[in-house]
């Protein structure tokens, strides 16, 4: 064997030696990098679970604090809602009626009949309501009478009506059930009476050349709509709806009046609204008062408790800007009945 074949073996085992060296190399590489993958699996599932026992020990903490403040918010409840029913023991209950009665305002059916009925369950001596409003809605004035008229049957307790600016139409026939009604010497009382206002612009369309299109099925089906002429039987009919829910309203005031009432006095009937004063001479009213007056008298305290429900003002003010506009455009209550116990 030559020298140059002894050195290509010497090549060659140089190479394999080389080789082998790294094949070792890299399995080593390989088993550390699968030893820190197993460290990074373990460390994960450590942390995942030291996570989970943490936040099951702070659902717990937070569950027992939950728990506690509950406790302690109940006792608290408990000793104000005692120290409530105090303050509210021999005082005046008030409940205000503000506004136009109508079902989706301040002053509806619903929200008056809670806070009546609130006032009444309470361990208040007296129920006043407060009335500052020109009435509204036959029904609504009609559920509200009602109600009052029924909580008076059950018990001893007086509710007694106070009229501040007005009290009119609609809030009349509430204050009519009370046991008592009081009112300022300068109030306006009264109004005992129907009322439908709308327009007449079937003219008006035909001279702009606009073409009304009404599909009915009834021949009287449209007989209130403004760009519609109105026969005479429609009128008279009309004029005897409206009779018919002013019988109701004088029936609903005699009830509740009684022998008090003058009914000898002209245009008592007549809707015709009167000053406190006036209306105290002829029977619709008891007495010149004010609220903390008639407080007073009932309990002995001029301080009184409010009943009354809360409502939204944002709420409040969307549908007084609506009952506007549809002042102003004749077309009534929006939602309500075109039939009115309210003063214009």
């Amino acid at each position: 064997m030559n020298d140059r074949s002894r050195w290509d073996e010497s090549s060659q085992d140089a190479t394999s030696d080389s080789q082998s060296e790294e094949s070792v190399e890299i399995l080593r590489e390989r088993q550390r990098l699968a030893q820190i993958d197993i460290m990074d699996r373990w460390m994960s599932e450590t942390l995942k679970e030291q996570r989970r026992t943490r936040r099951w020990k702070i659902f717990f903490r937070l569950l027992w604090l939950t728990l506690l403040l509950l406790l302690i918010g109940g006792a608290v409840l408990g000793v104000l809602q005692t120290e409530g029913e105090g303050a509210v023991a021999g005082r005046a209950a008030v409940v205000e009626l503000k506004g136009v009665i109508d079902s989706d305002s301040q002053a509806s059916g619903d929200r008056m009949i809670e806070g009546i009925r609130q006032a009444w369950q309470s361990p208040a001596g007296a129920v006043i309501v407060r009335i500052n409003s020109p009435g509204g809605s036959p029904v609504q004035s009609q559920r509200i009478y009602s109600e009052i008229r029924r909580l008076e049957q059950q018990g001893d307790k007086p509710i007694v009506a106070v009229i501040e600016d007005i009290g009119a139409s609609g809030a009349y026939y509430v204050a009519s059930a009370a046991d008592n009604i009081y009112a300022a010497p300068a109030s306006l009382v009264g109004s005992i009476g129907v009322i439908y206002s709308g327009f007449g612009l079937q003219d008006a369309i035909a001279k702009l050349g606009v073409e009304r299109r009404v599909f009915t099925a009834g021949d009287n089906k449209d007989f209130l709509d403004p760009f519609q002429p109105i026969s005479d039987h429609q009128r008279q009919f009309w004029q005897s709806v409206l009779d018919r829910t002013h019988q109701q309203f004088i029936a609903a005031v005699k009830a509740g009046r009684g022998d008090r009432l003058k009914t000898a006095t002209p245009e008592l009937f007549s809707g015709l609204v009167w000053t406190g004063e006036r209306a105290q001479q002829i029977g619709l009213i008891d007495g010149l008062a004010s609220v903390d007056d008639v407080a007073e008298q009932l309990t002995g305290s001029r301080q009184t408790v409010d009943f009354t429900p809360g409502v939204d003002p944002f709420e409040q003010l969307s549908r007084q800007l609506g009952q506007v506009a549809a002042h102003w455009l004749g077309l009534g209550e929006l939602g309500g009945s075109p039939v009115r116990y309210q003063t214009p």
